[in-house]
């Protein structure tokens, strides 16, 4: 389960990335002397930028989560089918030996 700390940490850093970015568009912006109109249309590309940046991240961390599902279900049939196997193996063992073994043994006399 160590997968899901590796996408936590994608959406850590994606999430600082995103914040850092908009608070370092929006300081640009209030520092850099420009008309309103100007102001306006910066503010408008940075919001389509950042928003294509958050989907971008989006889809990607959904992919590594579809993943770490694909493979959480994989490793989960893998050991049922092992506890079967295990628990099918040892009942035939039992199913032997008290096949094998005398009455009296059974029994305790």
């Amino acid at each position: 389960m160590g997968d899901n700390g590796k996408c936590s940490s994608v959406l850590e850093d994606t999430l600082i990335f995103v914040a850092g970015a908009v608070t370092g568009f929006v300081l640009g912006i209030l520092f850099a002397p420009a008309s309103g109109k100007e102001t306006r249309a910066k503010i408008k590309d940075q919001a389509v930028k950042t928003s294509e940046m958050a989907k971008e991240s989006y889809e990607k961390i959904a992919k590594e989560a579809e993943k770490g599902i694909k493979i959480v279900k994989e490793k989960t049939t893998e050991g049922i089918d092992a506890i079967k196997e295990f628990i099918e193996k040892k009942r035939e063992d039992l199913l032997k030996k008290t096949a094998e073994s005398p009455q009296g043994e059974r029994s305790g006399e």
